[in-house]
């Protein structure tokens, strides 16, 4: 049934009465952390409808990525039908096959080699005369700013002073400098367990529509440190460097040691990893999407896990045992027990 007092859904529900050219009835299928709407199409199950906000949503550009995908050979879904203008999209449906429902002890090392073969497709996309954003120093602090902003003051309620600001400006800097001297690809941004489709046992990307050029161990931290499922910790190292030796035999890579790449591996992943702590607050404090506040524990202990491997980091993770930890604590969503947890989870979006 239509609802009136939803009128995007009453227009998006009209596009596709008038692309499909019958009347059709959507079904809603839950959402993502972002402004998308996606819903099931009762006389055409092969085919989702999508309600993308132009106003919130890149939805040219995930367009315009589409067409890069397609033609450098990196599995996506096909698009149906489009009115960019208003953020309409017919694509298809390829089911329920989300990687993070089927990923376990024993599916896992075909699963994650499949999708380190997709990583390195899209890794291998020529930057030349592609139109994305540079993961420059300005992008890296940025997100890393989120951090600061949503879960340490804003969620936490953490005041910080001079101090504080001098330690996490020292890390951001740390960071952004560690990750800017690392080969330049073409990446996905957030490629992981819930943006990957398994597709007759192959992997089809999803959810491309921030990629931007950045750092070559990025989108491996991304799959290998996922937010929402936790490798045991040789797969993770042994899986990591599968990956440099293949990026290595693809010219992406010169020859560095083994410290060398997981290191540079590890710091991208703490980048990344404080940049989630941020978002998830900001999802829970601005958006009313609270169901990633059962995640933050896992993100927490892989923050702990780096900073205890490097002493670089030492100072910083004082700053966080004294400062952040005692009031993650006393929250709600906090659990000693899951952070450090090793398990394949196959889970729902939340």
């Amino acid at each position: 049934m239509r609802s009136e007092t939803d009128s995007r859904l009453v227009q998006l529900n009209q596009w596709v009465d008038q692309a499909l050219g019958i009347e059709a009835t959507l079904v809603p299928m839950q959402g993502d952390a972002g402004g998308r709407r996606y819903f099931n199409i009762e006389q055409k199950p092969g085919w989702l409808a999508v309600d993308a906000p132009p106003e919130t949503e890149k939805v040219k550009q995930f367009l315009y990525l589409s067409g890069i995908f397609g033609r450098h050979g990196v599995p996506v879904p096909s698009i149906v039908a489009t009115e960019a203008e208003k953020g309409f999209l017919l694509v298809e449906n390829l089911g329920e096959g989300l990687f993070s429902k089927h990923v376990n002890a024993e599916t896992a090392p075909v699963i994650y080699g499949e999708a380190l073969l997709t990583q390195l497709a899209m890794a291998q996309i020529p930057l030349e005369g592609v139109s994305v954003p540079l993961f420059d120093r300005e992008f890296i602090l940025q997100e890393l700013g989120i951090f600061r902003e949503w879960f340490v003051q804003q969620m936490l309620g953490v005041k910080l002073g001079v101090e504080d600001i001098k330690v996490l400006d020292t890390v951001f800097e740390l960071l952004a400098r560690e990750a800017l001297q690392q080969p330049f690809v073409f990446m996905h941004r957030d490629y992981h367990s819930r943006n990957i489709l398994l597709v007759n046992g192959k992997s089809v990307v999803i959810d491309y529509q921030d990629a931007v050029v950045g750092p070559l161990t990025y989108d491996l931290a991304s799959l290998l440190k996922d937010a929402y499922l936790r490798l045991p910790p040789e797969d993770v190292q042994r899986w990591a460097l599968v990956y440099g030796d293949m990026a290595r035999e693809a010219g992406l890579l010169t020859d560095v040691s083994v410290d060398s790449f997981i290191r540079s591996f590890d710091l991208m992943g703490l980048q990344r990893h404080l940049k989630i702590l941020g978002i998830f607050a900001r999802l829970h404090l601005r958006d009313q999407k609270s169901g990633y506040l059962h995640d933050l524990p896992r993100v927490i202990g892989y923050v702990q896990e780096v900073c205890a491997r490097y002493p670089e980091l030492s100072v910083f993770k004082g700053w966080f045992e004294k400062v952040v930890l005692p009031t993650c604590r006393t929250q709600a969503w906090y659990s000693e027990d899951e952070l450090y947890v090793t398990a394949y989870y196959a889970g729902e979006h939340p």
